[in-house]
């Protein structure tokens, strides 16, 4: 047991192999993981820039600069910037930031965030970060700061190698910990299957693992975060079907009667308030300074 714990190649394939993370999940359902926001990048833009999100992205952001990540002029690169949540502050604070996205609604939708940027500055590069060229873009650790929140270019350890290997600094890495929370689809499940939920998306603990096993210096801390929102019932419906085919439920025409004759049911007034969320794991990998940071009082 101990060879196997100790393992780093163990540990590599398996994340590697495993049918249950994020990426694999999506992939099976037939889905482009750079791109599944497509559709719902308007409501996603409002999820972010509403109180509850900016109140999250400042959460996080001083979380960072507790740990002695600073922003002004500091290089900063976003893998999977979205709408610019996070690439938008991080220039305010006074850094470079070159975002990386590569699904079309959102990176104009961050080019639109951007435009009133008074300091700092933000780049967007709209292309799959898979596909560029470390070396001959001159990224090789050429970032303070290499942030990559709730992205699915984080599938295996060989793309953490990547992403690492851009940054000098600093690396942050966010991923779900288990089970993404929703209430339609727990309502829904046990209506249109027999089987329970997956324990699912485990990924961090591979990627926590391997870097105790790699010699990284780093923080890590988990927490619960849940956001709300309201949806007319022929919205939650479509939502339903979309995660069912993303959870390798049936989405048929049965399924998506069962859904729409509970909907119809449960919420008479036509708006569904639907809660979703999780754990989150966030970790910050220190390359450079790699000794606990203590902030000057």
């Amino acid at each position: 047991m101990k060879e196997i714990v100790l393992d780093e190649q163990v540990w590599t394939k398996a994340w590697r192999e495993d049918p249950l993370t994020a990426v694999a999940r999506m992939k099976k359902a037939g889905m482009d993981p750079a791109h599944t926001f497509d559709s719902k990048a308007k409501t996603f833009n409002e999820q972010v820039w509403n109180e509850e999100g900016r109140q999250r992205a400042k959460r996080i952001m001083n979380w960072l600069e507790g740990q002695g990540v600073a922003f002004e002029g500091q290089a900063v690169l976003d893998i999977g910037a979205a709408s610019g949540g996070f690439s938008v502050p991080f220039a305010e604070r006074g850094a470079c930031v070159t975002s990386v996205e590569p699904s079309l609604p959102l990176a104009e939708l961050l080019q639109h965030n951007a435009a009133k940027i008074t300091h700092g500055s933000v780049s967007l590069v709209a292309r799959p970060f898979e596909d560029i060229d470390i070396q001959a873009e001159g990224w090789d650790q050429a970032f303070d700061l290499v942030f990559v929140s709730m992205c699915p270019v984080i599938e295996d350890w060989e793309s953490v190698e990547r992403v690492l290997g851009c940054a000098r600094k600093f690396c942050y890495i966010s991923m779900s910990v288990g089970p993404r929370e929703h209430s339609l689809v727990q309502e829904l499940w046990p209506l249109v299957t027999d089987r329970a939920m997956d324990s699912e998306q485990m990924e961090y603990a591979y990627l926590l693992q391997l870097l105790l096993l790699k010699g990284y210096a780093f923080e890590s801390i988990v927490t619960r975060e849940m956001k709300t929102s309201t949806l007319t019932r022929e919205a939650a419906l479509e939502e339903a079907m979309h995660l069912f085919h993303l959870y390798g439920l049936p989405a048929d025409e049965r399924s998506r009667q069962i859904a729409a004759d509970y909907l119809e049911r449960t919420y008479p007034s036509g708006q569904v308030e639907i809660s979703q969320g999780g754990r989150f794991g966030k970790v910050l990998i220190r390359l450079q300074d790699q000794n606990m940071y203590t902030r000057e009082l």
